[in-house]
């Protein structure tokens, strides 16, 4: 069994910054790429960032220049740093990661969001 676990998540204030986590936990050999998406209401999920195992990183044109991935294999963490937010960035925000597990194969885990609310 693999498991992600988002934390972070809160309320602030627009030009205000946060740091989200997301930690893999459970029978992992591998973690392959990770990511962050998220929904905002009435929304469809979209990317934020994703980040490969060599830390090759990509992100959406609406956060580049204000959010950071970035990632810990010793710790089968996943971060994201995002400054300068926008009342537009409220969402919930999703962890997302492709894992070789033991006995498990490799699929795409979810983590359950957390969300973030920014005030104007």
């Amino acid at each position: 069994q693999v498991q992600l676990v988002e934390s972070g998540g809160g309320l602030v204030q627009a030009g205000g910054s946060l740091r989200l986590s997301c930690a893999a936990s459970g029978s992992i050999f591998v973690i392959n790429a990770m990511g962050w998406y998220r929904q905002a209401p009435g929304k469809q999920r979209e990317l934020v960032a994703t980040i490969t195992s060599g830390r090759s990183t990509n992100y959406a044109d609406s956060v580049k220049g204000r959010f950071t991935i970035s990632r810990d294999n010793a710790k089968n963490t996943v971060y994201l740093q995002m400054n300068k937010l926008k009342p537009e960035d409220t969402a919930v925000y999703y962890c997302n990661a492709d894992i070789t597990g033991y006995g498990l194969g490799t699929r795409e885990y979810w983590g359950k969001g957390t969300l973030v609310t920014v005030s104007s």
